[in-house]
């Protein structure tokens, strides 16, 4: 499900991937729907804000600061490219911000309802994606990449997922790939949008944080000082409050009995 932000290797890696499962694909561009729901259009309004100049052959893309060097709020920032190369980045206002991601999400919100629209039509159910540091940490949409009737790697770390599908045999070239969001016009891994560091290294972080290991003791196995450590284990914590909403049913006046 292509859109006019997908990366090059979007649609190749995904027909690689089906072609070696075997199974059938349906291409679906999905640039025209987000077209008529403003998508593009609000978000270039967003960026405006910060950036006037901003217009034709402008990239973008939404990034975090490292939250390893000192105990700080952790400011979302738009980095822009203009057609000549050049590359700045500069601070989000709060409405630039939220109309940004709202706007953004437009992208998640029509990936599922065309993936509930094909499970209407063949009788199926949807599969969620989300491993156990994206789920844990709210890394995804609500009702978009959120919503799905079962999620089957949702308690597998990404490294886990990693290693699984290497023994289900995924082609090497998408097993080497770092994992991207694939939403903004600019290049972005997860890590600089969202995570405080690497996967693996936000894997061991997590499971040390839920098993309760001190930060001492897991400095030396991911290569960072005690103090950038208890960061990141508040960064996890702090992620965990602010995207608790995500994981919530809707809210009933009164109680209803349920199946």
């Amino acid at each position: 499900m292509p859109e006019h932000h997908s990366s090059d290797d979007a649609v190749r890696f995904g027909e690689m991937l089906a072609q070696n499962l075997g199974i059938d694909t349906v291409l679906e561009n999905i640039a025209p729907a987000l077209e008529g729901a403003g998508c593009y259009t609000r978000q270039e309004e967003a960026v405006r804000m910060v950036v006037p100049e901003y217009g034709t052959g402008w990239k973008c893309k939404l990034v975090l600061p490292s939250i390893l060097e000192s105990d700080r709020l952790n400011i979302t920032r738009l980095t822009v490219q203009n057609p000549s190369g050049e590359v700045n980045t500069v601070r989000l206002p709060h409405a630039a911000y939220l109309q940004m991601v709202a706007a953004t999400n437009y992208k998640q919100r029509i990936r599922k309802m065309t993936e509930y629209y094909h499970a209407d039509r063949l009788n199926y159910a949807v599969s969620g994606t989300p491993n156990r540091l994206e789920y844990d940490q709210g890394f995804f949409v609500k009702q978009g990449d959120g919503s799905a009737d079962f999620k089957p790697i949702a308690h597998l770390y990404k490294t886990q997922v990693y290693q699984l599908a290497r023994h289900l045999g995924v082609p090497e070239e998408i097993c080497q790939r770092p994992p991207t969001t694939d939403t903004f016009s600019m290049p972005q891994t997860q890590e600089e949008f969202y995570f405080a560091l690497p996967y693996d290294r936000m894997d061991l972080c997590l499971y040390a944080l839920n098993n309760g290991f001190p930060a001492a003791d897991v400095a030396p196995t991911v290569g960072l000082t005690p103090g950038q450590v208890e960061r990141v284990f508040k960064d996890i914590q702090a992620k965990r409050r602010t995207t608790k909403y995500l994981h919530m049913r809707p809210l009933l006046v009164d109680a209803v009995n349920e199946i």
